[in-house]
Protein backbone atom coordinates (compact mmCIF):
# COMPACT_ATOMS: atom_id res chain seq x y z
CA UNK A 1 0.00 0.00 0.00
CA UNK A 2 1.47 3.31 -0.75
CA UNK A 3 2.36 5.87 1.64
CA UNK A 4 0.27 9.81 1.77
CA UNK A 5 4.09 10.88 0.92
CA UNK A 6 4.07 8.78 -2.17
CA UNK A 7 0.99 9.76 -3.64
CA UNK A 8 2.09 13.18 -3.30
CA UNK A 9 4.74 12.59 -4.96
CA UNK A 10 3.15 11.26 -8.17
CA UNK A 11 0.72 13.75 -8.15
CA UNK A 12 3.53 16.42 -8.06
CA UNK A 13 4.89 14.51 -10.77
CA UNK A 14 2.22 14.51 -13.03
CA UNK A 15 1.48 18.15 -12.42
CA UNK A 16 4.92 18.96 -13.20
CA UNK A 17 4.63 17.04 -16.35
CA UNK A 18 1.17 18.92 -16.84
CA UNK A 19 3.11 22.28 -16.95
CA UNK A 20 6.04 21.12 -19.06
CA UNK A 21 3.04 20.33 -21.61
CA UNK A 22 1.80 23.44 -21.07
CA UNK A 23 5.17 25.13 -21.66
CA UNK A 24 6.09 23.73 -24.95
CA UNK A 25 2.52 23.66 -26.60
CA UNK A 26 2.17 27.52 -25.58
CA UNK A 27 5.66 27.83 -27.35
CA UNK A 28 4.77 26.23 -30.52
CA UNK A 29 1.92 27.86 -31.06
CA UNK A 30 3.12 30.82 -30.89
CA UNK A 31 3.14 32.65 -33.88
CA UNK A 32 5.50 35.44 -33.00
CA UNK A 33 8.15 32.56 -32.33
CA UNK A 34 7.35 30.67 -35.37
CA UNK A 35 7.87 33.72 -37.23
CA UNK A 36 11.24 34.62 -35.80
CA UNK A 37 12.70 31.27 -36.65
CA UNK A 38 10.65 31.62 -40.47
CA UNK A 39 13.12 34.87 -40.59
CA UNK A 40 16.42 32.97 -39.62
CA UNK A 41 15.84 30.18 -41.92
CA UNK A 42 15.49 32.77 -45.00
CA UNK A 43 18.29 34.09 -43.85
CA UNK A 44 20.00 31.18 -44.73
CA UNK A 45 20.41 29.22 -41.10
CA UNK A 46 19.56 26.45 -39.48
CA UNK A 47 18.07 26.98 -35.92
CA UNK A 48 18.43 25.38 -32.83
CA UNK A 49 16.46 26.14 -30.01
CA UNK A 50 17.27 24.49 -26.90
CA UNK A 51 15.21 26.60 -23.62
CA UNK A 52 15.80 25.71 -20.02
CA UNK A 53 13.21 26.62 -17.88
CA UNK A 54 14.09 26.38 -14.02
CA UNK A 55 10.87 25.69 -11.90
CA UNK A 56 11.16 26.00 -7.98
CA UNK A 57 8.51 25.01 -5.48
CA UNK A 58 8.38 24.45 -1.66
CA UNK A 59 5.48 22.68 0.26
CA UNK A 60 3.31 25.24 1.95
CA UNK A 61 2.82 24.96 5.90
CA UNK A 62 -0.36 23.99 6.52
CA UNK A 63 -0.77 26.75 9.04
CA UNK A 64 -0.80 28.83 5.52
CA UNK A 65 -3.16 26.40 3.01
CA UNK A 66 -6.07 28.51 1.32
CA UNK A 67 -8.43 29.04 3.70
CA UNK A 68 -12.72 27.82 3.42
CA UNK A 69 -12.75 30.88 1.08
CA UNK A 70 -10.27 30.15 -1.31
CA UNK A 71 -8.11 32.76 -0.28
CA UNK A 72 -4.16 31.69 0.52
CA UNK A 73 -3.23 33.31 3.77
CA UNK A 74 0.38 35.25 4.04
CA UNK A 75 3.13 33.24 5.38
CA UNK A 76 5.25 35.76 7.19
CA UNK A 77 8.12 36.93 5.24
CA UNK A 78 11.75 35.00 5.73
CA UNK A 79 14.34 37.22 6.99
CA UNK A 80 18.09 36.68 5.51
CA UNK A 81 21.21 38.57 5.95
CA UNK A 82 24.19 38.54 3.76
CA UNK A 83 27.86 38.16 4.87
CA UNK A 84 28.56 40.38 1.73
CA UNK A 85 30.97 37.54 0.17
CA UNK A 86 30.56 35.41 -2.94
CA UNK A 87 32.94 33.94 -4.86
CA UNK A 88 33.03 34.11 -8.53
CA UNK A 89 34.21 32.03 -11.13
CA UNK A 90 36.59 33.30 -14.37
CA UNK A 91 33.30 32.38 -16.79
CA UNK A 92 31.07 34.47 -13.84
CA UNK A 93 34.07 37.64 -13.99
CA UNK A 94 33.55 37.20 -18.35
CA UNK A 95 29.88 37.18 -18.11
CA UNK A 96 29.91 40.07 -15.66
CA UNK A 97 32.06 42.19 -17.96
CA UNK A 98 30.07 41.51 -21.13
CA UNK A 99 27.31 43.38 -19.37
CA UNK A 100 29.41 45.51 -18.52
CA UNK A 101 29.29 45.05 -14.70
CA UNK A 102 32.28 45.35 -12.67
CA UNK A 103 33.50 43.89 -10.30
CA UNK A 104 35.98 44.69 -7.26
CA UNK A 105 38.36 41.81 -6.45
CA UNK A 106 40.02 41.25 -3.17
CA UNK A 107 43.50 42.47 -2.44
CA UNK A 108 44.34 39.78 -0.09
Amino acid sequence: MPEKGEDLDDRLKELMTELGNAINESLSDSDRIAGAIGEIKRAGYDVFLVLEATIGFNKRDEAHEDSEDGVATEAQPRKFESTGKIRLTSQDQKFLRALKISVEEDQK
